[in-house]
């Protein structure tokens, strides 16, 4: 397999989080805040939007995350990149207390990114980093696929102008907001099945359902067939599910609870 083309990339680490975009994510040495309904009413209502399907489902291509056959992902530049870092001492190394994300910027291209996959997790190799570690890749689809991996900020061109309009992002940022969703998925199944080994739904390893797989398209309570589920809007008709630091707002999508066998999030009412 060629080597991907990579413009540039850049490294988070260790939930030290920065996206060289025009929107920065906050960095703080605490955890941060969330806290998703403290917001007064006056200032948002609850929607329940219909939408048309995204036109890739992360859930029936799931084969191409959990095989390396499928995809080289030993082969894939996000070991590299860690294992740049760890031998420079920018990062700690230490798989415990954190993990490194891998986010590649609009004009980097990855293969299979858009067509098959918007972001994946898997975990390096002692013969090519020194260390076991799980990490993530996630791309920023803004100029390459936006319909696709920040939906639902953005919807299929097929819609053309005939459908609902797209949700307006909360920070302004079709391709950086999307990109936070996805993170929040990777984070829960890296989580949840760090070597591909740990909780996953269905018979196959190699093609694994995990806990974000099984809410896809998923944000608020009474989310299906269609309604991604209730969710807020702000004054200016920005959508998010979660509140941040520094009055920065968010849309994830919900994940399976194995224990309450369904899905769920920080904004249900249920």
């Amino acid at each position: 397999m060629s080597s991907p083309a990579i413009n540039h990339f850049f490294t988070l680490s260790f939930l030290c989080f920065s996206i060289t975009s025009s929107l920065v994510l906050a960095q703080s040495e605490s955890k941060p805040t969330v806290n998703s309904l403290n917001v007064a009413a006056a200032e948002i209502e609850l929607v329940n939007p219909k939408l048309p399907p995204r036109s890739l489902s992360l859930t029936s291509s799931k084969k191409f995350e959990g095989s390396s056959d499928l995809i080289h992902l030993r082969y894939h530049m996000g070991p590299e990149v860690i294992a740049s870092a760890a031998r420079s001492a920018s990062f700690p190394v230490d798989h415990k207390n954190g993990m490194y994300l891998v986010l590649t910027s609009h004009d980097v291209t990855m293969q299979d990114f858009c067509r098959a996959v918007c972001g994946f997790h898997y975990f390096t190799f002692p013969s090519m980093v020194g260390y076991t570690m799980p990490y993530a890749w996630v791309g920023q689809s803004g100029k390459q696929c936006p319909e696709v991996c920040a939906y639902p900020f953005a919807l299929p061109g097929y819609m053309g102008h005939g459908g609902p309009g797209a949700l307006r992002p909360p920070n302004g940022e079709t391709g950086v907001d999307g990109m936070v969703s996805v993170i929040g998925h990777e984070l829960a199944e890296v989580v949840s099945n760090p070597l591909i080994n740990a909780w996953y739904a269905g018979e196959d390893p190699t093609a694994p359902t995990e806990i974000g797989d099984l809410c896809e398209g998923l944000y608020g309570t009474g989310g299906g067939g269609g309604y991604i589920g209730q969710v807020m809007q702000d004054r200016e008709g920005k959508t998010f599910n979660m509140n941040g630091k520094g009055g920065r707002k968010f849309l994830v999508q919900w994940i399976w609870n194995p224990n309450l066998k369904a899905c769920a999030g920080p904004n249900s009412v249920d």
